[in-house]
């Protein structure tokens, strides 16, 4: 009887620790934990959950802390959200390209924006998936501030759940810039000539895809990286995606209604 009592005992301690953990524990970059996150946009796979304490520990309080004096929050990244080989940095750099360029290199996931004295600031950037890259040579047209998203009515008919989120905006069908908007905190608009390309170096909702290739072809950054580079840059810059060129789309081959400036097609 002694011996049942403290097997109880024993049961109902390890019962109650579990309980406690599962208490503390949260999802973390799941679903049910960013609006907008997971497959909404049926670009990436939902990452899978995973326990965490809910408490701000392991917030990047420094080059990735919360970022103060915008319209829409822009809260601090969890240290371990992206892997620190593509967290921002200058790093030793010789290209023939003129101070200023932005040079990505899709293969090692990296965004290099020549400084002119051998070194870049180098930034882990997402790009396309298989199917979705491209490369070429464009120039900065138009930078913009927490852009609206205007996806094409073919990505609206493959996911007719999109609807629901879209509102009628100047330029057509689309959603407001802010904190559950795909294109994040900042946007810069690449064309080629008096072409727009509909690819993008935007900021992202998604960090955790930094250092992959999951998007649609657009160029994605961290939110605080998008605006650090954004800060940086000016229109007109020169932006060399490397690869094969005759990947890089034209519009003639992707036609579209609404305003070149605002018309996101490529995430």
């Amino acid at each position: 009887m002694a011996g049942m009592d403290r097997r109880a005992v024993v049961l109902g301690a390890l019962a109650a620790a579990a309980t406690g953990t599962q208490a503390v524990a949260q999802a973390v970059w799941g679903p049910s934990a960013r609006p907008g996150s997971g497959d909404l946009y049926g670009l990436y796979p939902a990452p899978r959950q995973r326990p965490r304490p809910p408490s701000d520990a392991g917030v990047d309080s420094g080059m990735y802390g919360p970022v103060p004096g915008e319209p829409f929050p822009v809260p601090g990244l969890r240290s371990d959200t992206v892997p620190a080989a593509f967290h921002r940095r200058t790093v030793a750099y010789d290209s023939v390209e003129a101070p200023g360029t932005i040079i990505v290199d899709p293969r090692s996931h990296y965004l290099y924006l020549v400084n002119g004295d051998g070194t870049a600031i180098r930034y882990g950037v997402g790009v396309g998936r298989s199917g979705f890259g491209w490369a070429g040579v464009a120039d900065i047209r138009n930078k913009q501030a927490w852009p609206d998203w205007y996806p094409p009515k073919e990505m609206l008919e493959r996911q007719p759940d999109l609807a629901a989120k879209m509102s009628d905006l100047q330029s057509g069908v689309g959603m407001h810039g802010g904190p559950g908007n795909p294109l994040g905190a900042r946007a810069l608009y690449l064309w080629q000539g008096n072409k727009d390309t509909l690819y993008r170096i935007h900021g992202t909702v998604e960090p955790w895809t930094i250092g992959k290739s999951v998007s649609s072809g657009c160029i994605r950054m961290i939110n605080q990286d998008v605006i650090d580079l954004y800060d940086r840059v000016s229109v007109g810059a020169r932006v060399v995606v490397t690869g094969t060129p005759t990947q890089m789309p034209t519009v003639k081959a992707k036609p579209r209604r609404r305003a070149p400036e605002t018309d996101d097609a490529w995430l």
